[in-house]
């Protein structure tokens, strides 16, 4: 049965939705609906029951498309310019979020965000990565690519929150830490190398989900907790299918079948034992429903939250360290 109530909540109203390659059926529907929508509007023929079949029409497609994705279509679906990132999750989920800025050494770097707020009535350290929702803003946050002094920030926060014994919640959205000479000058890799070792003693709850892309060391940076999960359209891995394709091929043709290889997405993960749950979505992704993916999401971190804080703190550290450290198989001749 198809729940009328999310259905007319989740159906989008911004008329300057995007539409990527595989969602153009749904974007046909609703243009049909917006046209009858006008027509009804300017004449006396009632069109409120057609309307209403093709919003099911659309749920269902929704639906359908997003039970049989490739890996590179949840790709891109990680990366679709209407999902909601960190910021917006914070805005959703959260009360008295307070912002704090920079690693008290070279600047603060936009695209790594993080403060203080409320979640189900607790305070809690929130620390993410930010991309941009347009051109302006993109650059901005540098698309979401950390330089050192963004991880240094979530450092510094983090030790912050352990201080007041505040627990953590991480936001993975990146396709990696930013590879330009000056970062490498300023010690990402030891940026990076830091946050993990750092992060792996912390004393307080430390959850992190991957909410878009979770790329290579930039994801590490601000990945290491008592859990991981991802969701459901997103991935994880070393590497880009871009790159991965460049390097082995010496072309993006084969993305596609770099994807597969991969095998980056929430289920494989799963299984390799790299993450501890998978988040559902709504129908046909996060970028359809703002209120619904944030609510979704909260629910799961306090159930959560509530889970790790019964443990004492000298344990959390212990299973970590021994979670991590057993991660990954191989094969011997």
């Amino acid at each position: 049965m198809l729940n009328l109530a999310l259905l007319q909540h989740a159906m989008p109203q911004d008329k300057n939705r995007q539409f990527i390659d595989f969602e153009k059926p749904i974007k046909e529907l609703i243009e049909e609906i917006a046209d009858l929508q006008q027509k009804a509007a300017k004449g006396k023929v009632d069109y409120n029951q057609v309307i209403e079949d093709l919003q099911a029409q659309v749920l269902e497609k929704r639906q359908a498309i997003t039970g049989q994705l490739t890996s590179w279509q949840r790709v891109q679906l990680s990366r679709h310019p209407d999902r909601p990132y960190t910021l917006k999750y914070i805005e959703k989920m959260t009360e008295n979020f307070v912002e704090l800025y920079g690693d008290r050494n070279v600047k603060d770097d936009k695209a790594m965000v993080g403060g203080f707020a409320t979640l189900g009535g607790q305070t809690v350290m929130i620390i993410g990565q930010q991309k941009g929702i347009n051109t302006k803003t993109r650059q901005l946050r540098n698309f979401g690519m950390a330089n050192p002094e963004g991880y240094r920030k979530a450092l510094r926060l983090m030790r912050l929150a352990e201080k007041f014994n505040k627990p953590i919640i991480t936001l993975i959205d990146t396709p990696g830490a930013y590879p330009g000479l000056e970062a490498e000058e300023r010690g990402q890799g030891e940026a990076i190398a830091r946050n993990i070792y750092e992060m792996i003693r912390l004393k307080v709850p430390v959850i992190c989900v991957v909410i878009g892309e979770g790329a290579s060391g930039g994801a590490l940076g601000i990945g290491v907790g008592d859990r991981v999960y991802m969701m459901e359209n997103t991935w994880y891995t070393v590497i880009s299918p871009e790159s991965c394709s460049s390097i082995l091929w010496r072309s993006w043709d084969k993305k596609e079948v770099a994807a597969e290889q991969l095998r980056l997405t929430a289920d494989k993960m799963l299984g390799f034992g790299l993450i501890d749950g998978i988040i559902p979505e709504p129908p046909g992704g996060a970028h359809w429903d703002y209120d619904e993916s944030a609510r979704i999401l909260k629910e799961h971190l306090l159930r959560v939250l509530a889970t790790l804080r019964d443990i004492p703190a000298e344990k959390r550290v212990q299973d970590r360290i021994e979670k991590f450290g057993k991660m990954g198989f191989w094969e011997e001749d």
